[in-house]
């Protein structure tokens, strides 16, 4: 893979979903400004912890660019490594687990409209956001144990991060990057063979990898955790939120009565989750089992990790179909636009509006 698409691919994901996210978190922060005896609603808090974790991934695409344009090393300070890749991973998995959340309070309130007791409270909404951010961060803290795990070094008693969190492996493992498997150690960097150059990036010979090698010892404490991932903070999500949605399209069609938009925005809620779980959740997560199985991260795990970035950039789709108030925010915004436009339409070209307006019979 080349690290021109990965840069690329980071660098729209960042252009796509950072104006979009503050756009929803600024909507949503006013909405509650506006109406502070009657506090956020359920649905609004969930979509405000979305797009914080939004924001979190974004946070992280600086330092992730970086790497891109280093040809895959690692340009910055050793500490900032496992600080970057907390914030992109936690990113995933808390919008994974929100968009479960998303789907539960959607199907509970279009199922049981007139059952209020029974509908979660916004108290009930913080519990489950303050849960759910325990359980993303806490899983994903691993990184930090990971970075810090004693397992490439031969001597017990090494008390500074791991190298081989830093260090370059095999292309075949890991085949971005200018890694030439001719001039590569991939047994260990620090012996020295005759037949063998210890300069495996040409383009960056100086510069270290990040979160990209790991000993023996290390895939024996990662890959386990990360086949548990897959179920908890993956498959158990997606399962949620598939049958709430296949629910709620079942509530949809036999309810004709429904107004026409609503029913559209929900289907249109359902899909772009399934999207979301599909095309940047699936991949990634899909990557730990056959890691494990395999007893190493498959080759193509690269081209996961990279869709997995996405969902900042498609979650505005969720908030459009979620939110009243983004979608009058948004229509605010696109009147102005044209208003501003129409407007200097007029002080630009007058004589052809003129002409327009005459034929149109103004």
């Amino acid at each position: 893979m080349s690290t021109t698409l990965v840069l690329t691919v980071y660098v729209l994901t960042f252009s796509v979903g950072l104006p979009a996210n503050a756009f929803t978190l600024a909507v949503l922060v006013a909405k509650a400004w506006r109406r502070p005896a009657a506090g956020p609603t359920v649905g609004d808090l969930l979509l405000l912890n979305l797009t914080l974790a939004d924001l979190l991934l974004l946070l992280a695409l600086p330092f992730k660019m970086a790497e891109a344009a280093a040809g895959m090393a690692w340009p910055l300070p050793a500490t900032l490594c496992p600080v970057a890749n907390f914030c992109f991973y936690s990113s995933m998995y808390l919008s994974s687990l929100f968009l479960a959340a998303l789907s539960i309070r959607r199907y509970l309130g279009v199922a049981f409209p007139l059952k209020g007791q029974g509908r979660p409270r916004p108290s009930h909404a913080l519990a489950a956001s303050a849960a759910i951010w325990l359980l993303a961060g806490g899983h994903c803290s691993v990184v930090f144990v990971a970075h810090y795990h004693g397992g490439g070094s031969d001597d017990s008693n090494t008390k500074t991060p791991n190298p081989n969190l830093l260090t370059p492996i095999d292309s075949r493992i890991n085949p971005i990057g200018p890694v030439d498997s001719k001039t590569s150690n991939c047994i260990d960097p620090k012996i020295s063979n005759p037949k063998i150059p210890k300069t495996p990036y040409p383009s960056s010979p100086t510069l270290p990898r990040c979160y990209d090698a790991f000993s023996a010892a290390q895939l024996r404490f990662v890959l386990p955790l990360r086949f548990e991932f897959f179920f908890v903070l993956f498959l158990v999500p997606f399962s949620v939120t598939a049958l709430c949605y296949a629910g709620l399209i079942r509530v949809l069609l036999a309810r004709p009565a429904l107004p026409r938009g609503q029913r559209r925005r929900a289907i249109g809620l359902a899909v772009a989750s399934v999207v979301i779980f599909g095309l940047c959740f699936a991949p990634y997560n899909v990557s730990h089992v056959v890691g494990f199985a395999h007893g190493r991260s498959p080759p193509w795990r690269v081209y996961a990790t990279l869709l997995s970035s996405l969902n900042a950039a498609i979650d505005p789709l969720v908030f459009y179909c979620s939110s009243g108030a983004v979608r009058r925010a948004l229509a605010g915004v696109g009147g102005t636009v044209r208003a501003w436009r129409w407007g200097e339409g007029e002080v630009g070209g007058g004589a052809e509006r003129r002409l327009l307006g005459h034929g149109l019979g103004q």
